[in-house]
């Protein structure tokens, strides 16, 4: 977007920290109705909040209140959840809890990894900010309160979570090699190597846990199931 702007010779400001009075006048003064925040890496400071005559959006990447917080995406491949969506809040001072004028969902598909849904998750919400933004500035459109009794929160995937566990049941790891792709990427440690698992499916292979069962690096887990793997990646390779 910034390298967009730019060739467009629409100008871009890029602030480190938003907690500085040259940014919070710039934005004072600057008599903007409407700002919309998407996937940004900082807290909106409550005194912007507090300018008066201005409105700050949030597009979302899931129904909320379910999945607040910073990795809404993945946590919903995850869990193995069948539907994610995107939701056109107001910005309120504690994370991803305004109310809601839309929500709006896509299915989550067997093969579906946090990569394309991610990508389906922006084509929806860049076509549907469009048809939502002339009725919120022109005060047509109501925002509901959230029910913060059903909020549930996405934390920030962390890397120790991205090693397989055997013993899991076969869904739940397809689940994780699907939500944390391509990165950080699902991994176990043969003979004291990474590898990475990219793609994979469910298979009905029985063994011990852990146990390659076949050529076609099936793999037996936790639940008298297996996997199948289709794409690996070595360390370094």
């Amino acid at each position: 977007i910034h390298l967009e702007a730019e060739k467009l010779k629409i100008p871009v400001r890029f602030p480190d920290n938003l907690n500085n009075e040259t940014e919070y006048k710039f934005i004072k003064e600057s008599n903007v109705n409407l700002v919309i925040v998407v996937a940004y890496g900082q807290i909106i400071p409550k005194k912007f909040l507090d300018i008066k005559n201005l409105t700050f959006l949030n597009i979302h990447a899931s129904l909320l209140p379910k999945w607040r917080g910073a990795a809404p995406i993945q946590r919903s491949i995850m869990s193995l959840e069948k539907e994610t969506g995107v939701s056109i809040m107001k910005i309120a001072e504690k994370l991803d809890s305004g109310p809601i004028c839309n929500s709006y969902k896509i299915e989550i598909k067997k093969k579906d990894n946090a990569e394309n849904i991610s990508e389906k998750l922006s084509l929806l919400a860049a076509q549907k900010i469009l048809e939502n933004l002339d009725d919120i500035l022109e005060d047509k459109i109501e925002f509901k309160e959230q029910n913060h009794s059903n909020a549930t929160y996405a934390s920030k995937i962390d890397k120790s979570e991205s090693q397989i566990k055997w013993a899991d049941p076969a869904e739940i790891i397809i689940g994780k090699i699907n939500g944390l792709y391509p990165n950080p990427g699902a991994f176990f440690i043969y003979k004291g190597e990474r590898y990475k698992i990219l793609r994979a499916e469910l298979a009905s292979g029985i063994g011990k846990i852990g146990e390659v069962l076949n050529d076609y690096l099936e793999i037996s887990c936790g639940n008298q199931k297996s996997i199948k793997i289709t794409e690996i990646q070595r360390q370094g390779k």
